[in-house]
């Protein structure tokens, strides 16, 4: 009767240890907060997800620390955006001995460029788009499936709900940017960063950088810039929050563009801001640009 027990009790500590094990979250790491945003959405509870780089964050000039090498390093599976936005991943893959590699959400978009100072430059800011949002919604099931097929269930549904609401925002977007007449659908930021949200819904973006806030803009670009605004009727600005926002401002004071406020356009904000999801922030961009647009004359 003894060894029945120890038998029965050993099968069910086993059955136990098994189900704790397949319990215990993915461990997966994000580029920035963005995507761990989405990853967190898609998984759940099936996921823990560390951010490399906080709300408010600036991924063009990142520095990683040890601390990251340390997360990436434990990673089942980790998340860039792509499009050369991370140029700061590949050493510390490097530099933390990770042995997988990176699943590249803004696999399967339809990238925007420009030339810059004689290269074509790769816009790295897919995410601002809503229709975009939805395929790096996809490859993170894609991914999450491949890396755990016990929760597939569950990564579709919550995949499917957000993906949802993102088509929603999309075309709330569209109708909100519809409403207005063309030629005050113009607007002055820190940098170019707004490039697809321009292309899906109808807005000029101006900046005086290019697509990397590592960039400086000559006088000549200024100048250039400020007799554009003139010239086109510019009449607000806006600055953002993972960036510096100096020259927007003494671009604005020279042609007399009123100040719409804080765009999130890189990173969320802290949880008890705006932007706190990249849902919100999606829609919280998309109203602040709609009410700045809808004043100007």
């Amino acid at each position: 009767m003894k060894r029945h027990y120890l038998a029965a009790a050993a099968v069910f500590s086993l059955s136990a240890f098994s189900a704790l094990a397949q319990a215990k979250p993915l461990e997966t790491v994000a580029s920035f907060t963005v995507i761990a945003d989405m990853v967190k959405t898609v998984g759940g509870d099936h996921v823990h997800v560390t951010s490399l780089i906080g709300p408010n964050g600036d991924p063009h000039v990142y520095e990683p620390t040890p601390a990251d090498a340390q997360a990436l390093r434990h990673a089942d599976i980790t998340f860039v955006s792509g499009l050369h936005l991370e140029g700061w991943m590949d050493r510390l893959i490097t530099a933390s001995g990770y042995q997988g590699t990176p699943v590249v959400l803004s696999t399967g978009i339809k990238a925007r460029s420009m030339e810059e100072d004689g290269q074509q430059i790769v816009d790295p800011h897919a995410w601002n788009s809503a229709a975009n949002g939805v395929v790096y919604v996809r490859n993170i099931v894609a991914a999450l499936k491949q890396a755990d097929p016990a929760d597939t269930a569950q990564f579709q549904a919550n995949g499917d709900r957000y993906i949802k609401e993102l088509q929603d925002l999309d075309s709330y977007a569209r109708t909100q940017v519809q409403a207005i007449a063309k030629t005050r659908r113009k607007v002055l930021t820190s940098h170019d960063a707004f490039g697809y949200f321009g292309d899906a819904y109808g807005v000029t973006f101006l900046s005086p950088l290019g697509f990397s806030t590592e960039n400086e803009a000559s006088a000549a670009d200024v100048s250039t810039l400020i007799r554009q605004i003139k010239r086109e009727h510019v009449s607000a600005y806006f600055f953002e929050n993972s960036g510096d926002p100096r020259l927007v401002k003494q671009i604005a004071a020279a042609t007399g563009a009123q100040p719409g406020g804080e765009l999130y356009v890189e990173a969320l904000s802290p949880a008890d801001g705006p932007a706190p999801t990249y849902a919100k922030m999606f829609r919280y961009n998309v109203d602040q640009l709609v009410a700045a647009m809808k004043a100007s004359h």
